[in-house]
């Protein structure tokens, strides 16, 4: 009978490229009040998010997801593991900003490969601002 196999250096990077440690969460509620402050809007169909550059090193994510997207706690957590497992896979292209990555209704309703199609543009569009507050923004 053998062990469970081998893991390789090159592999436990990319588990832990993968990981959601603490330190890449949005815990306090200063930090979802700072973003609600000073942030950038983007939105797409089934979600909002509002950006803001960050003093560390690593992107981090703060989820709301409230009960007028679904009354249903099940069907809240679906999108909550949905949006956290597609930013684990971005993380690492991702700038240093705090995202707060609000639902709409309509996510209830949408099949999970939708979701994670719409969340890898949000991501993406993320990945490439060069600025996370615009000029010009009705938030001055």
């Amino acid at each position: 009978m053998s062990g469970p196999p081998a893991i390789h250096s090159s592999e436990v990077d990319l588990l832990a490229d993968a990981a959601f440690p603490r330190t890449a969460r949005l815990l306090k509620a200063s930090d979802f009040a700072r973003l609600r402050g000073i942030s950038r809007r983007i939105g797409t169909r089934h979600f909002s998010a509002e950006v803001a550059a960050n003093t560390l090193t690593c992107a981090r994510l703060g989820l709301a997801i409230s009960k007028r997207v679904s009354k249903k706690a099940v069907r809240r957590n679906r999108i909550k593991r949905i949006a956290r497992d597609c930013f684990r896979g971005m993380r690492g292209a991702l700038p240093a900003v705090d995202i707060l990555l609000i639902a709409r209704s309509s996510a209830d309703l949408e099949q999970n490969a939708v979701l994670r199609a719409e969340l890898a543009q949000l991501w993406e569009r993320i990945a490439t601002l060069n600025g996370t507050r615009a000029a010009g923004t009705m938030r001055d």
